[in-house]
């Protein structure tokens, strides 16, 4: 049990084999705290769907988005809520005298099925960062037809 070495901790000594770098690297590369490694929890926003009796209610996370940069749309039983930020001031750049600016743009959308959606009533609040639209539901048709035998 004392030969047992701990996972990645970085110690150069413990093997002679020239290989410690590789192994840091791969530790580095699987591990969660790699900075540049992306996720779908955090390339997009959170979204919660409740269904009630009479409606869908979905909430958006958005902050620090207005508005003006969110697009509601449903297209054949499916909403979609599309989200482009774009922080760009050209009268405040010609101001500055930059030498390196990096341009910082975001776009992301997601969709979601709602099957008996009443397209026509929908209604949509931005408030404090939390987007809420609610989806009216369509009155379902019976699905159970009685046939007559002749």
């Amino acid at each position: 049990m004392a030969t047992l070495i701990p996972f990645n901790h970085r110690r150069d000594n413990w093997a002679n084999t020239g290989l410690s770098n590789i192994h840091n690297m791969l530790d580095d590369f699987f591990s969660t705290s790699y900075p540049t490694m992306r996720s779908l929890s955090k390339d997009t926003f959170k979204m919660d769907i409740q269904e009630r009796d009479k409606d869908y209610v979905i909430e958006a996370e958005l902050p620090g988005v207005g508005k003006e940069n969110i697009k509601l749309s449903m297209n054949d039983d499916c909403l979609t809520i599309a989200v482009e930020v774009s922080e760009e001031n050209k009268q405040e750049d010609e101001q500055k005298n930059y030498v390196h600016k990096e341009r910082r743009y975001s776009s992301m959308s997601r969709s979601v099925y709602l099957g008996d959606a009443n397209k026509n009533d929908i209604s949509a609040k931005l408030n404090n960062g939390i987007l809420s639209v609610v989806v009216p539901k369509q009155a379902k048709e019976e699905s159970v037809k009685t046939i007559n035998i002749e």
